[in-house]
């Protein structure tokens, strides 16, 4: 890196160096919308922006069972974040540690030497990731559905599980093949086995050999119920739901461990499965602890109910990776629908700390929770009053997140695919390769010889 890079970076070079630099850490919804009402609504001279994230766009994260399920085309749950600023500039890579006292940050960009970058405000958005826990096999085995990347390779992996049962006479590879296990009863948990089992349910067709008999999905669950989000009328009657479709729902039950695949619950089932997706709970990005910002004590960043964090001065909060005062004394859930409705409030007070004004609290009352169940079917609780299942709480969820996926662009082409798939058969080609797109070449590449009839490679 040239002595130049460096100097404008960490101060901002010339000029620069004389006007505010706001940096946000993060590119998700929070962040994302944080930079561009700040991009909006400041002058060019007022402050420079910066968001930094591994990747240059930002995923609309309650699509991504859809998109699991291929409702929904990958590219279309994610928004370019070039494309929707103008003066923000992107840096794609990570921060890996946050010194708030000396206003720097550690940054490591996706190819290059890490930098050290100068910041006068700074916001943290930085989200989640899954919370997994030390169980034997976990981390070999399971499956996350967190990015747009695992939800496009979840889909794959199902339908080329389903493949592989076709293709032998093996019981026991047909029946590992055909188990799914899915940890974790939240909207995640739940909204993902419901679309991936409404796949799965279409896809059988084309097979002579399976049936749906055949075919084993299990809903592991520590708690006594599932989507507690939507209430405990509008939850109870989704579980019946779902166990009427033949999934196996188990309550207060613990995954133990999944060495080799091997699937071992507290309840003493064991059994192989060939598919284990984990949605047991997400912890704040790593890279909040990896700083020296005040944390609560379940390591999200401490905050105002201004959005600012705790103790210090110029560092603001929200979403996933904060824990924000609701007034009554406690926090409000972070989840995305307070992530959407915090990034005006938060740049709103960046902008007022800029100009010296009156920061706003945020304050935001439940507008109720909807959830997508595979086609037709759903769950809803709307204003506390109105409850929803079936039909009817399907239309909801889908008509809730056509409002607030990001873009005009993105609504479209969403919209486009639930058209394609009301007029078209499901699309059921399945690229697993696409996860290591070099194999084919460096095995065509590799010397083989042919030794007792048979092609060998020469190692």
């Amino acid at each position: 890196m040239t002595e130049s890079r460096n100097y404008r970076l960490v101060h901002g070079g010339g000029d620069e160096a004389e006007i505010p630099h706001v940096l946000i850490v993060g590119g998700g919804y929070l962040g994302m919308y944080t930079a561009r009402r700040l991009e909006k609504k400041l002058g060019a001279g007022e402050a420079r922006i910066t968001v930094i994230d591994p990747n240059s766009y930002m995923t609309y994260q309650p699509f991504l069972p859809e998109t699991a399920a291929g409702s929904i085309s990958p590219r279309h749950v994610v928004v370019p974040l070039r494309k929707v600023f103008d003066r923000v500039r992107v840096l794609g890579g990570r921060v890996v540690r946050i010194d708030h006292a000396e206003r720097t940050v550690r940054y490591e960009p996706n190819v290059g030497e890490p930098e050290t970058i100068h910041y006068d405000h700074i916001v943290l958005a930085a989200g989640a990731v899954s919370r997994t826990l030390p169980i034997p096999g976990l981390a070999e085995w399971g499956i996350g559905i967190k990015t747009v990347e695992e939800a496009a390779y979840l889909r794959n992996h199902v339908l080329n599980q389903l493949a592989i049962a076709d293709s032998t006479d093996d019981e026991e590879i047909r029946a590992k093949a055909l188990r799914f296990v899915f940890v974790g009863g939240g909207f995640a948990g739940a909204e993902a086995i419901a679309e991936l089992e409404d796949l799965v349910r279409d896809a059988v067709r084309m097979y002579s050999s399976i049936g749906l008999e055949d075919v084993q999905f299990y809903l592991i669950e520590a708690a006594d119920k599932i989507l507690p989000e939507v209430g405990p009328e509008v939850g109870t009657k989704a579980l019946n739901q779902l166990r009427q479709r033949g999934i196996d729902v188990r309550l207060k039950t613990f995954l133990e461990s999944a060495v080799d695949q091997r699937i071992k619950l507290s309840d003493g089932t064991e059994f192989d499965a060939g598919t284990l997706v984990w949605t047991a709970g997400v912890k704040p990005s790593p890279v909040v602890a990896a700083s020296d910002l005040p944390l609560g004590p379940k390591g999200h960043v401490d905050t105002t109910e201004y959005l600012t964090v705790n103790g210090v001065d110029n560092a603001f909060a929200g979403g996933d990776n904060a824990q924000v005062p609701d007034g009554n004394g406690g926090y409000y859930p972070p989840n995305a629908q307070n992530a959407v409705r915090q990034a005006p409030v938060l740049a709103d007070n960046v902008i007022a700390t800029l100009r010296g004004g009156k920061l706003k609290p945020y304050r935001h009352k439940n507008l109720g929770a909807v959830a997508g169940l595979g086609l037709h079917k759903g769950a809803a609780q709307l204003f506390g009053k109105v409850k929803l299942n079936g039909r009817l709480a399907w239309y909801a969820h889908r008509a809730y997140h056509l409002y607030a996926v990001p873009t005009f662009n993105r609504k479209m082409r969403v919209l486009a695919d639930w058209t394609l798939a009301f007029l078209l058969r499901r699309d059921f080609a399945a690229l697993p390769e696409m996860v290591e797109p070099r194999q084919a070449f460096e095995e065509a590449s590799e010397p083989q010889i042919v030794q007792d009839g048979r092609l060998r490679r020469v190692s």
